[in-house]
């Protein structure tokens, strides 16, 4: 994990991205979501009054949607930090452009990183599975770009792939998609670490306590449920040319004081 060695004081965040960034599968009583972008927010805006916070992520975008309908958002708020994490839902498609991927991410960071103080990007976690197994060289070539950029545009790098405790399925929500609560606060933590600041966790990395893996009937009937209630309704989505953030609109659209979730 990059760190900035010259920890500053942060008056302002803008969050760019996908699910992962909107904070699915971080679920808050009321229905709405939480995740790593909130918590971090809170922490930032802990140590100074007034602090503002933006999150513009919508589940389900491709990197080509963050390009044409976050970013120039994003630059024009001239925020001190900027976090970009996107181009894994264009990885877990059946049919994928990796250069064209590549090409979008490139232009997402050379707009974005001039636009802010401190530009952060992320290698996504992954899940150990079937699932991470068959698209792992896509990710790996996507996180190499990432890599890249960071090095070209001075932003900071969030190593959560290399992190043993995100890829434990116990950190997954049901849908095998998204983080658990806990994951979200690692990943929190993470990001905060990566901006400088002295560690809350400074094992967030560390895997869980081993525990009696579930047995056979479990895991087939947790496979059922999975593929009835996420899988397959995924495949209806990718078959129909549909997104669940169809027509959704950001979480927090404008730059604010951060109060609490939204």
């Amino acid at each position: 994990m990059q760190t900035n060695p010259t920890p500053r004081t942060y008056t302002s965040l803008v969050a760019v991205g996908d699910s992962f960034t909107e904070g699915m599968s971080d679920l808050l009583p009321d229905g709405s979501y939480r995740g790593w972008a909130d918590l971090l927010a809170a922490r930032m805006a802990a140590r100074t009054p007034g602090f503002r916070y933006a999150n513009l992520a919508v589940r389900g975008k491709l990197i080509g949607q963050i390009v044409d309908e976050q970013v120039d958002v994003a630059a024009a708020m001239g925020a001190d930090v900027i976090t970009l994490v996107g181009g894994l839902n264009d990885t877990l498609r059946p049919k994928c452009d990796m250069v064209r991927v590549r090409d979008l991410l490139t232009e997402a960071v050379e707009r974005l990183a001039p636009s802010c103080g401190q530009l952060v990007l992320m290698r996504s976690p992954g899940r150990q599975g079937p699932v991470l197994e068959r698209f792992r060289p896509r990710m790996e070539e996507l996180f190499a770009c990432v890599d890249e950029l960071a090095a070209k545009h001075g932003a900071l790098v969030a190593d959560l792939y290399g992190a043993p405790s995100l890829a434990d399925p116990r950190l997954w929500d049901v849908d095998r998609l998204h983080l658990t609560a806990e994951g979200h606060r690692r990943v929190a933590e993470a990001v905060w670490q990566t901006l400088g600041y002295e560690p809350e966790d400074s094992e967030w990395h560390v895997p869980m306590a081993a525990t009696l893996p579930p047995g056979w009937l479990t895991r087939r009937v947790a496979d059922a449920r999975f593929a009835r209630r996420h899988l397959l309704p995924w495949i209806g989505r990718r078959l129909t040319g549909r997104s669940s953030g169809d027509g959704r609109p950001a979480k927090r659209p404008e730059l604010l004081p951060y109060e609490g979730p939204a």
